[in-house]
């Protein structure tokens, strides 16, 4: 069976493809495919844009991760355009291609975030909750981008995956937050009372899979471990399994002045827990924050998978 990836060369991507290319035929779309095919190698194929796929009918399922990265840059108004246009542009062309089959792929998963709930303090957020942040650009951003997803119901199953903070050994944003714990400067991020909704990349990855193979499952899924913390339990974590001190606190003034309106997501959170995936049966390899932290900063000495 045949799949088309977007955002195949990211880091949700790449090790999704580690996954399925052994059971799949993979199409991914990327902006050097040449690049693209020698990561690979043999058995993954890799085309510039959608206006190069001939027919969406050749597919089996069709999986979107596309999307410029949310914390990359500082959100200026043209910075805020172009994660929206990376995001919104994407989705709407293969809403409306498979709307368009004659035979349409038997399912579609595209990427949100959890961004999509906004400050909600230490509420739990499960895939029922309905918010409403008109004034938060992460919640408009994922909401528009869930809806020309789920446009394409009319045509195939469609699941929408949450995404929390991923944690990897390379490549995620917890390499961005080490250098402090290394220096022996860690500490929480504002008052740290707000909660810290993360995942493990072999799981994002793995429940991916688990949507794509089970076909009861459509709709919302959040795609965050079991068991979100406060943000000062989460980088007490960090300096434990790093072996280093936990005594400076970044004060909320810093953070705005360095991030501007980005530091909301920081400075806020959301407690989100996975409620529909685990009733669907999909069971995480790391549900507890410190078994993931030692396998992605301790992978050589680690052998603890779970908690």
């Amino acid at each position: 069976m045949k799949l088309l990836i977007t955002g195949g060369t990211g880091l949700i991507g790449t090790e999704l493809i580690g996954r399925l290319r052994d059971k799949y035929a993979i199409t991914l779309l990327s902006r050097d495919p040449e690049q693209a095919m020698e990561s690979f190698g043999t058995g993954v194929k890799a085309l510039k844009s959608l206006d190069d796929v001939s027919d969406l009918s050749d597919f089996h399922g069709v999986i979107n991760l596309q999307g410029e990265g949310i914390a990359d840059k500082r959100w200026s108004a043209s910075q805020k355009a172009r994660l929206q246009q990376s995001r919104w542009d994407i989705t709407r062309s293969l809403t409306q291609r498979m709307q368009a089959c004659e035979q349409p792929p038997k399912v579609f998963i595209s990427g949100s975030a959890i961004g999509y709930y906004g400050a909600q303090g230490d509420e739990v957020m499960t895939e029922d909750k309905t918010v409403d942040v008109p004034d938060d650009f992460a919640h408009l951003l994922c909401a528009d981008w869930e809806r020309l997803a789920l446009d394409a119901q009319s045509a195939t199953r469609v699941c929408v995956v949450r995404t929390g903070v991923v944690l990897a050994s390379e490549g995620s944003a917890l390499q961005k937050m080490l250098p402090p714990y290394l220096l022996g400067l860690g500490g929480p991020l504002g008052n740290g009372k707000q909660y810290f909704s993360w995942i493990h990349l072999q799981d994002i990855a793995r429940l991916i899979e688990f949507l794509l193979e089970h076909d009861e499952c459509q709709g919302i899924y959040n795609g965050t471990a079991p068991q979100p913390l406060p943000q000062e339990e989460f980088s007490a974590k960090i300096a434990k399994v790093l072996r280093k001190s936990h005594f400076m606190r970044v004060p909320a003034w810093v953070l705005k002045l360095l991030l501007g309106e980005m530091s909301q997501m920081l400075l806020t959170g959301q407690r989100v827990e996975p409620a529909r995936l685990q009733q669907a049966g999909f069971e995480f390899e790391f549900s507890c924050a410190e078994a993931a932290l030692r396998d992605c900063l301790l992978p050589a000495s680690s052998s603890e998978q779970n908690g």
